[in-house]
């Protein structure tokens, strides 16, 4: 998208990106499979086609924004002139030099144009001026469209964890080394 700036967020942007359209439509999924035999456990993901299109719900309350956003190391705008089209906001864990993507939301028009792309380079930006060694990206198992940008940026899969948002789903990771 020509002419997106990317910048730190201040305390009037917080509600109008808490108004975004946070869920997302998808028309695949990764299933996950569990087996043990033994001492042995697998667990594999396969990438499954839907039959049609499913609506997914945010697995956290986007309001928490308005008291968390200090909170974070960093909460990243992405604005079209006066038009917020989306925001990143990232989390750093000093002990492992590493960054982590907490919120990456897009507002539903400004959707597959590259805002995505731009926010996720800004936040890989923000890491290696802190000399911040990987970040790591984390959704769920249904965030098909954000699992594919995660790739198509170079992000390797690193692990999962069940049950890890409120609403139980499975969280999926990701991550990159910062150059």
């Amino acid at each position: 998208m020509e002419g997106l700036q990317i910048r730190p967020a201040i305390s009037v942007d917080i509600p109008e990106l808490v108004a975004f359209d946070h869920g997302y439509s998808t028309d695949h999924v990764w299933q996950m499979e569990y087996r043990q035999v033994q001492e042995e456990v697998t667990v594999a993901f396969r990438q499954v086609r839907l039959p049609r299109p499913m609506r997914v719900t945010y697995p956290r309350d986007p309001a928490r924004l308005v008291d968390e956003w200090t909170r974070r190391a960093a909460v990243l705008v992405a604005d079209l002139g006066e038009v917020k089209r989306g925001y990143v906001a990232l989390a750093e864990s000093t002990a492992q030099s590493c960054g982590w993507v907490t919120d990456l939301v897009v507002n539903l028009r400004d959707r597959r144009q590259g805002v995505g792309m731009k926010l996720l380079g800004a936040a890989h930006d923000w890491c290696r001026l802190r000399s911040v060694s990987r970040l790591f990206v984390e959704m769920q198992s249904k965030n098909y469209p954000g699992i594919m940008l995660a790739g198509k940026l170079g992000f390797a899969f690193c692990g999962y964890a069940e049950r890890y948002y409120p609403d139980e789903d499975i969280a999926l990771f990701f991550s990159l080394e910062v150059a």
